[in-house]
């Protein structure tokens, strides 16, 4: 008796209590399913309703697109080159929001035009789009974003004389993806945005015209180094690159093979960073050999080494 009175509030237990609580999955899963059905023949019937006249015009739109760009790429550079310098860099900065607003213009036009931009079509393509593009795009979409918070922190702008990692130059161009460095050698280096989140960026004039200009000379211990300090000053006050209104400063610092004398001083404009730094070389060496002011000597530099 015992044990048929446990045995048939066993089953019941079954029957009331575990049954519905395994089932929970099955009616998941057929949900899931269901849903994922649902998309998919959203998305087929999206598809469907591609024409060839719908891809024809969005050729021609990205066409234009990349026309428009072109166009406003030269005339921003073209206009800054000819307004006055105080406002080269101004225009200059506002070319990526120029493309940026070409972009997204037609973007919005191309999803209008193959998704109708409807509640049921956006849901559809969104999910399956976002996951496709997360993780083949990853790195792109990544750079896309840094790209578009950089327009609002502003670590770089064009114009601005930039070091990321080894690379150190003029940014040339802002794009969606990345920028474009023109490095002293010549050389147009292409850095993505996404750089910003685990590289320092190093920016020597953030916008403005002037940026510093350090030049560096060698020389022995026992050289007169007032004498060098006032040589180095004259040099720069008397260069005609030399932006007067801001600091000259000339600072020692003891090596083991020498003195080194730093020579900071700023160009009237930060593009002529390289010539400056030449004129002042070439000017200053000409007044040291009059006086033969000692070197150091190569075998201490070795000795360090």
């Amino acid at each position: 008796m015992l044990y048929t009175f446990v045995s048939s509030n066993y089953q019941l237990l079954v029957t009331n209590y575990l049954l519905p609580i395994t089932h929970y999955p099955l009616v998941f899963a057929q949900s899931a399913d269901e849903a994922a059905k649902e998309t998919a023949e959203q998305t087929k019937q999206i598809i469907t309703e591609i024409t060839t006249w719908k891809i024809s015009q969005g050729l021609i739109v990205v066409a234009i697109a990349y026309i428009t760009i072109k166009v406003v790429d030269k005339l921003v550079v073209w206009l800054s080159e000819q307004a006055a310098k105080e406002w080269r860099l101004r225009i200059k900065q506002f070319l990526p929001f120029a493309r940026m607003m070409v972009l997204t213009t037609t973007i919005i036009f191309l999803m209008n035009l193959f998704l109708n931009l409807s509640r049921d079509n956006l849901v559809a393509v969104t999910g399956t789009v976002a996951v496709a593009l997360g993780f083949a795009f990853k790195d792109y979409a990544s750079s896309i974003i840094a790209g578009i918070i950089g327009l609002f922190e502003a670590p770089y702008r064009v114009g601005d004389r930039v070091q990321i990692e080894d690379f150190y130059g003029e940014v040339r161009s802002y794009g969606l993806r990345g920028i474009r460095l023109q490095t002293p050698e010549d050389n147009v280096v292409t850095i993505p945005h996404n750089k910003i989140w685990t590289n320092a960026v190093s920016n020597a004039n953030m916008g403005e015209l002037e940026a510093q200009v350090i030049t560096e000379f060698y020389f022995a211990h026992e050289v007169d180094s007032d004498l060098v300090t006032k040589i180095l000053y004259r040099v720069a006050y008397t260069s005609k690159y030399t932006y007067l209104k801001l600091p000259i400063l000339v600072v020692l610092e003891e090596k083991n093979w020498g003195t080194l004398f730093q020579l900071k001083s700023y160009p009237l404009d930060a593009r002529d960073e390289f010539i400056y730094k030449t004129d002042l070389t070439k000017r200053a060496k000409r007044v040291f050999s009059k006086y033969h002011l000692p070197y150091p000597r190569l075998v201490n530099m070795e000795k360090v080494e």
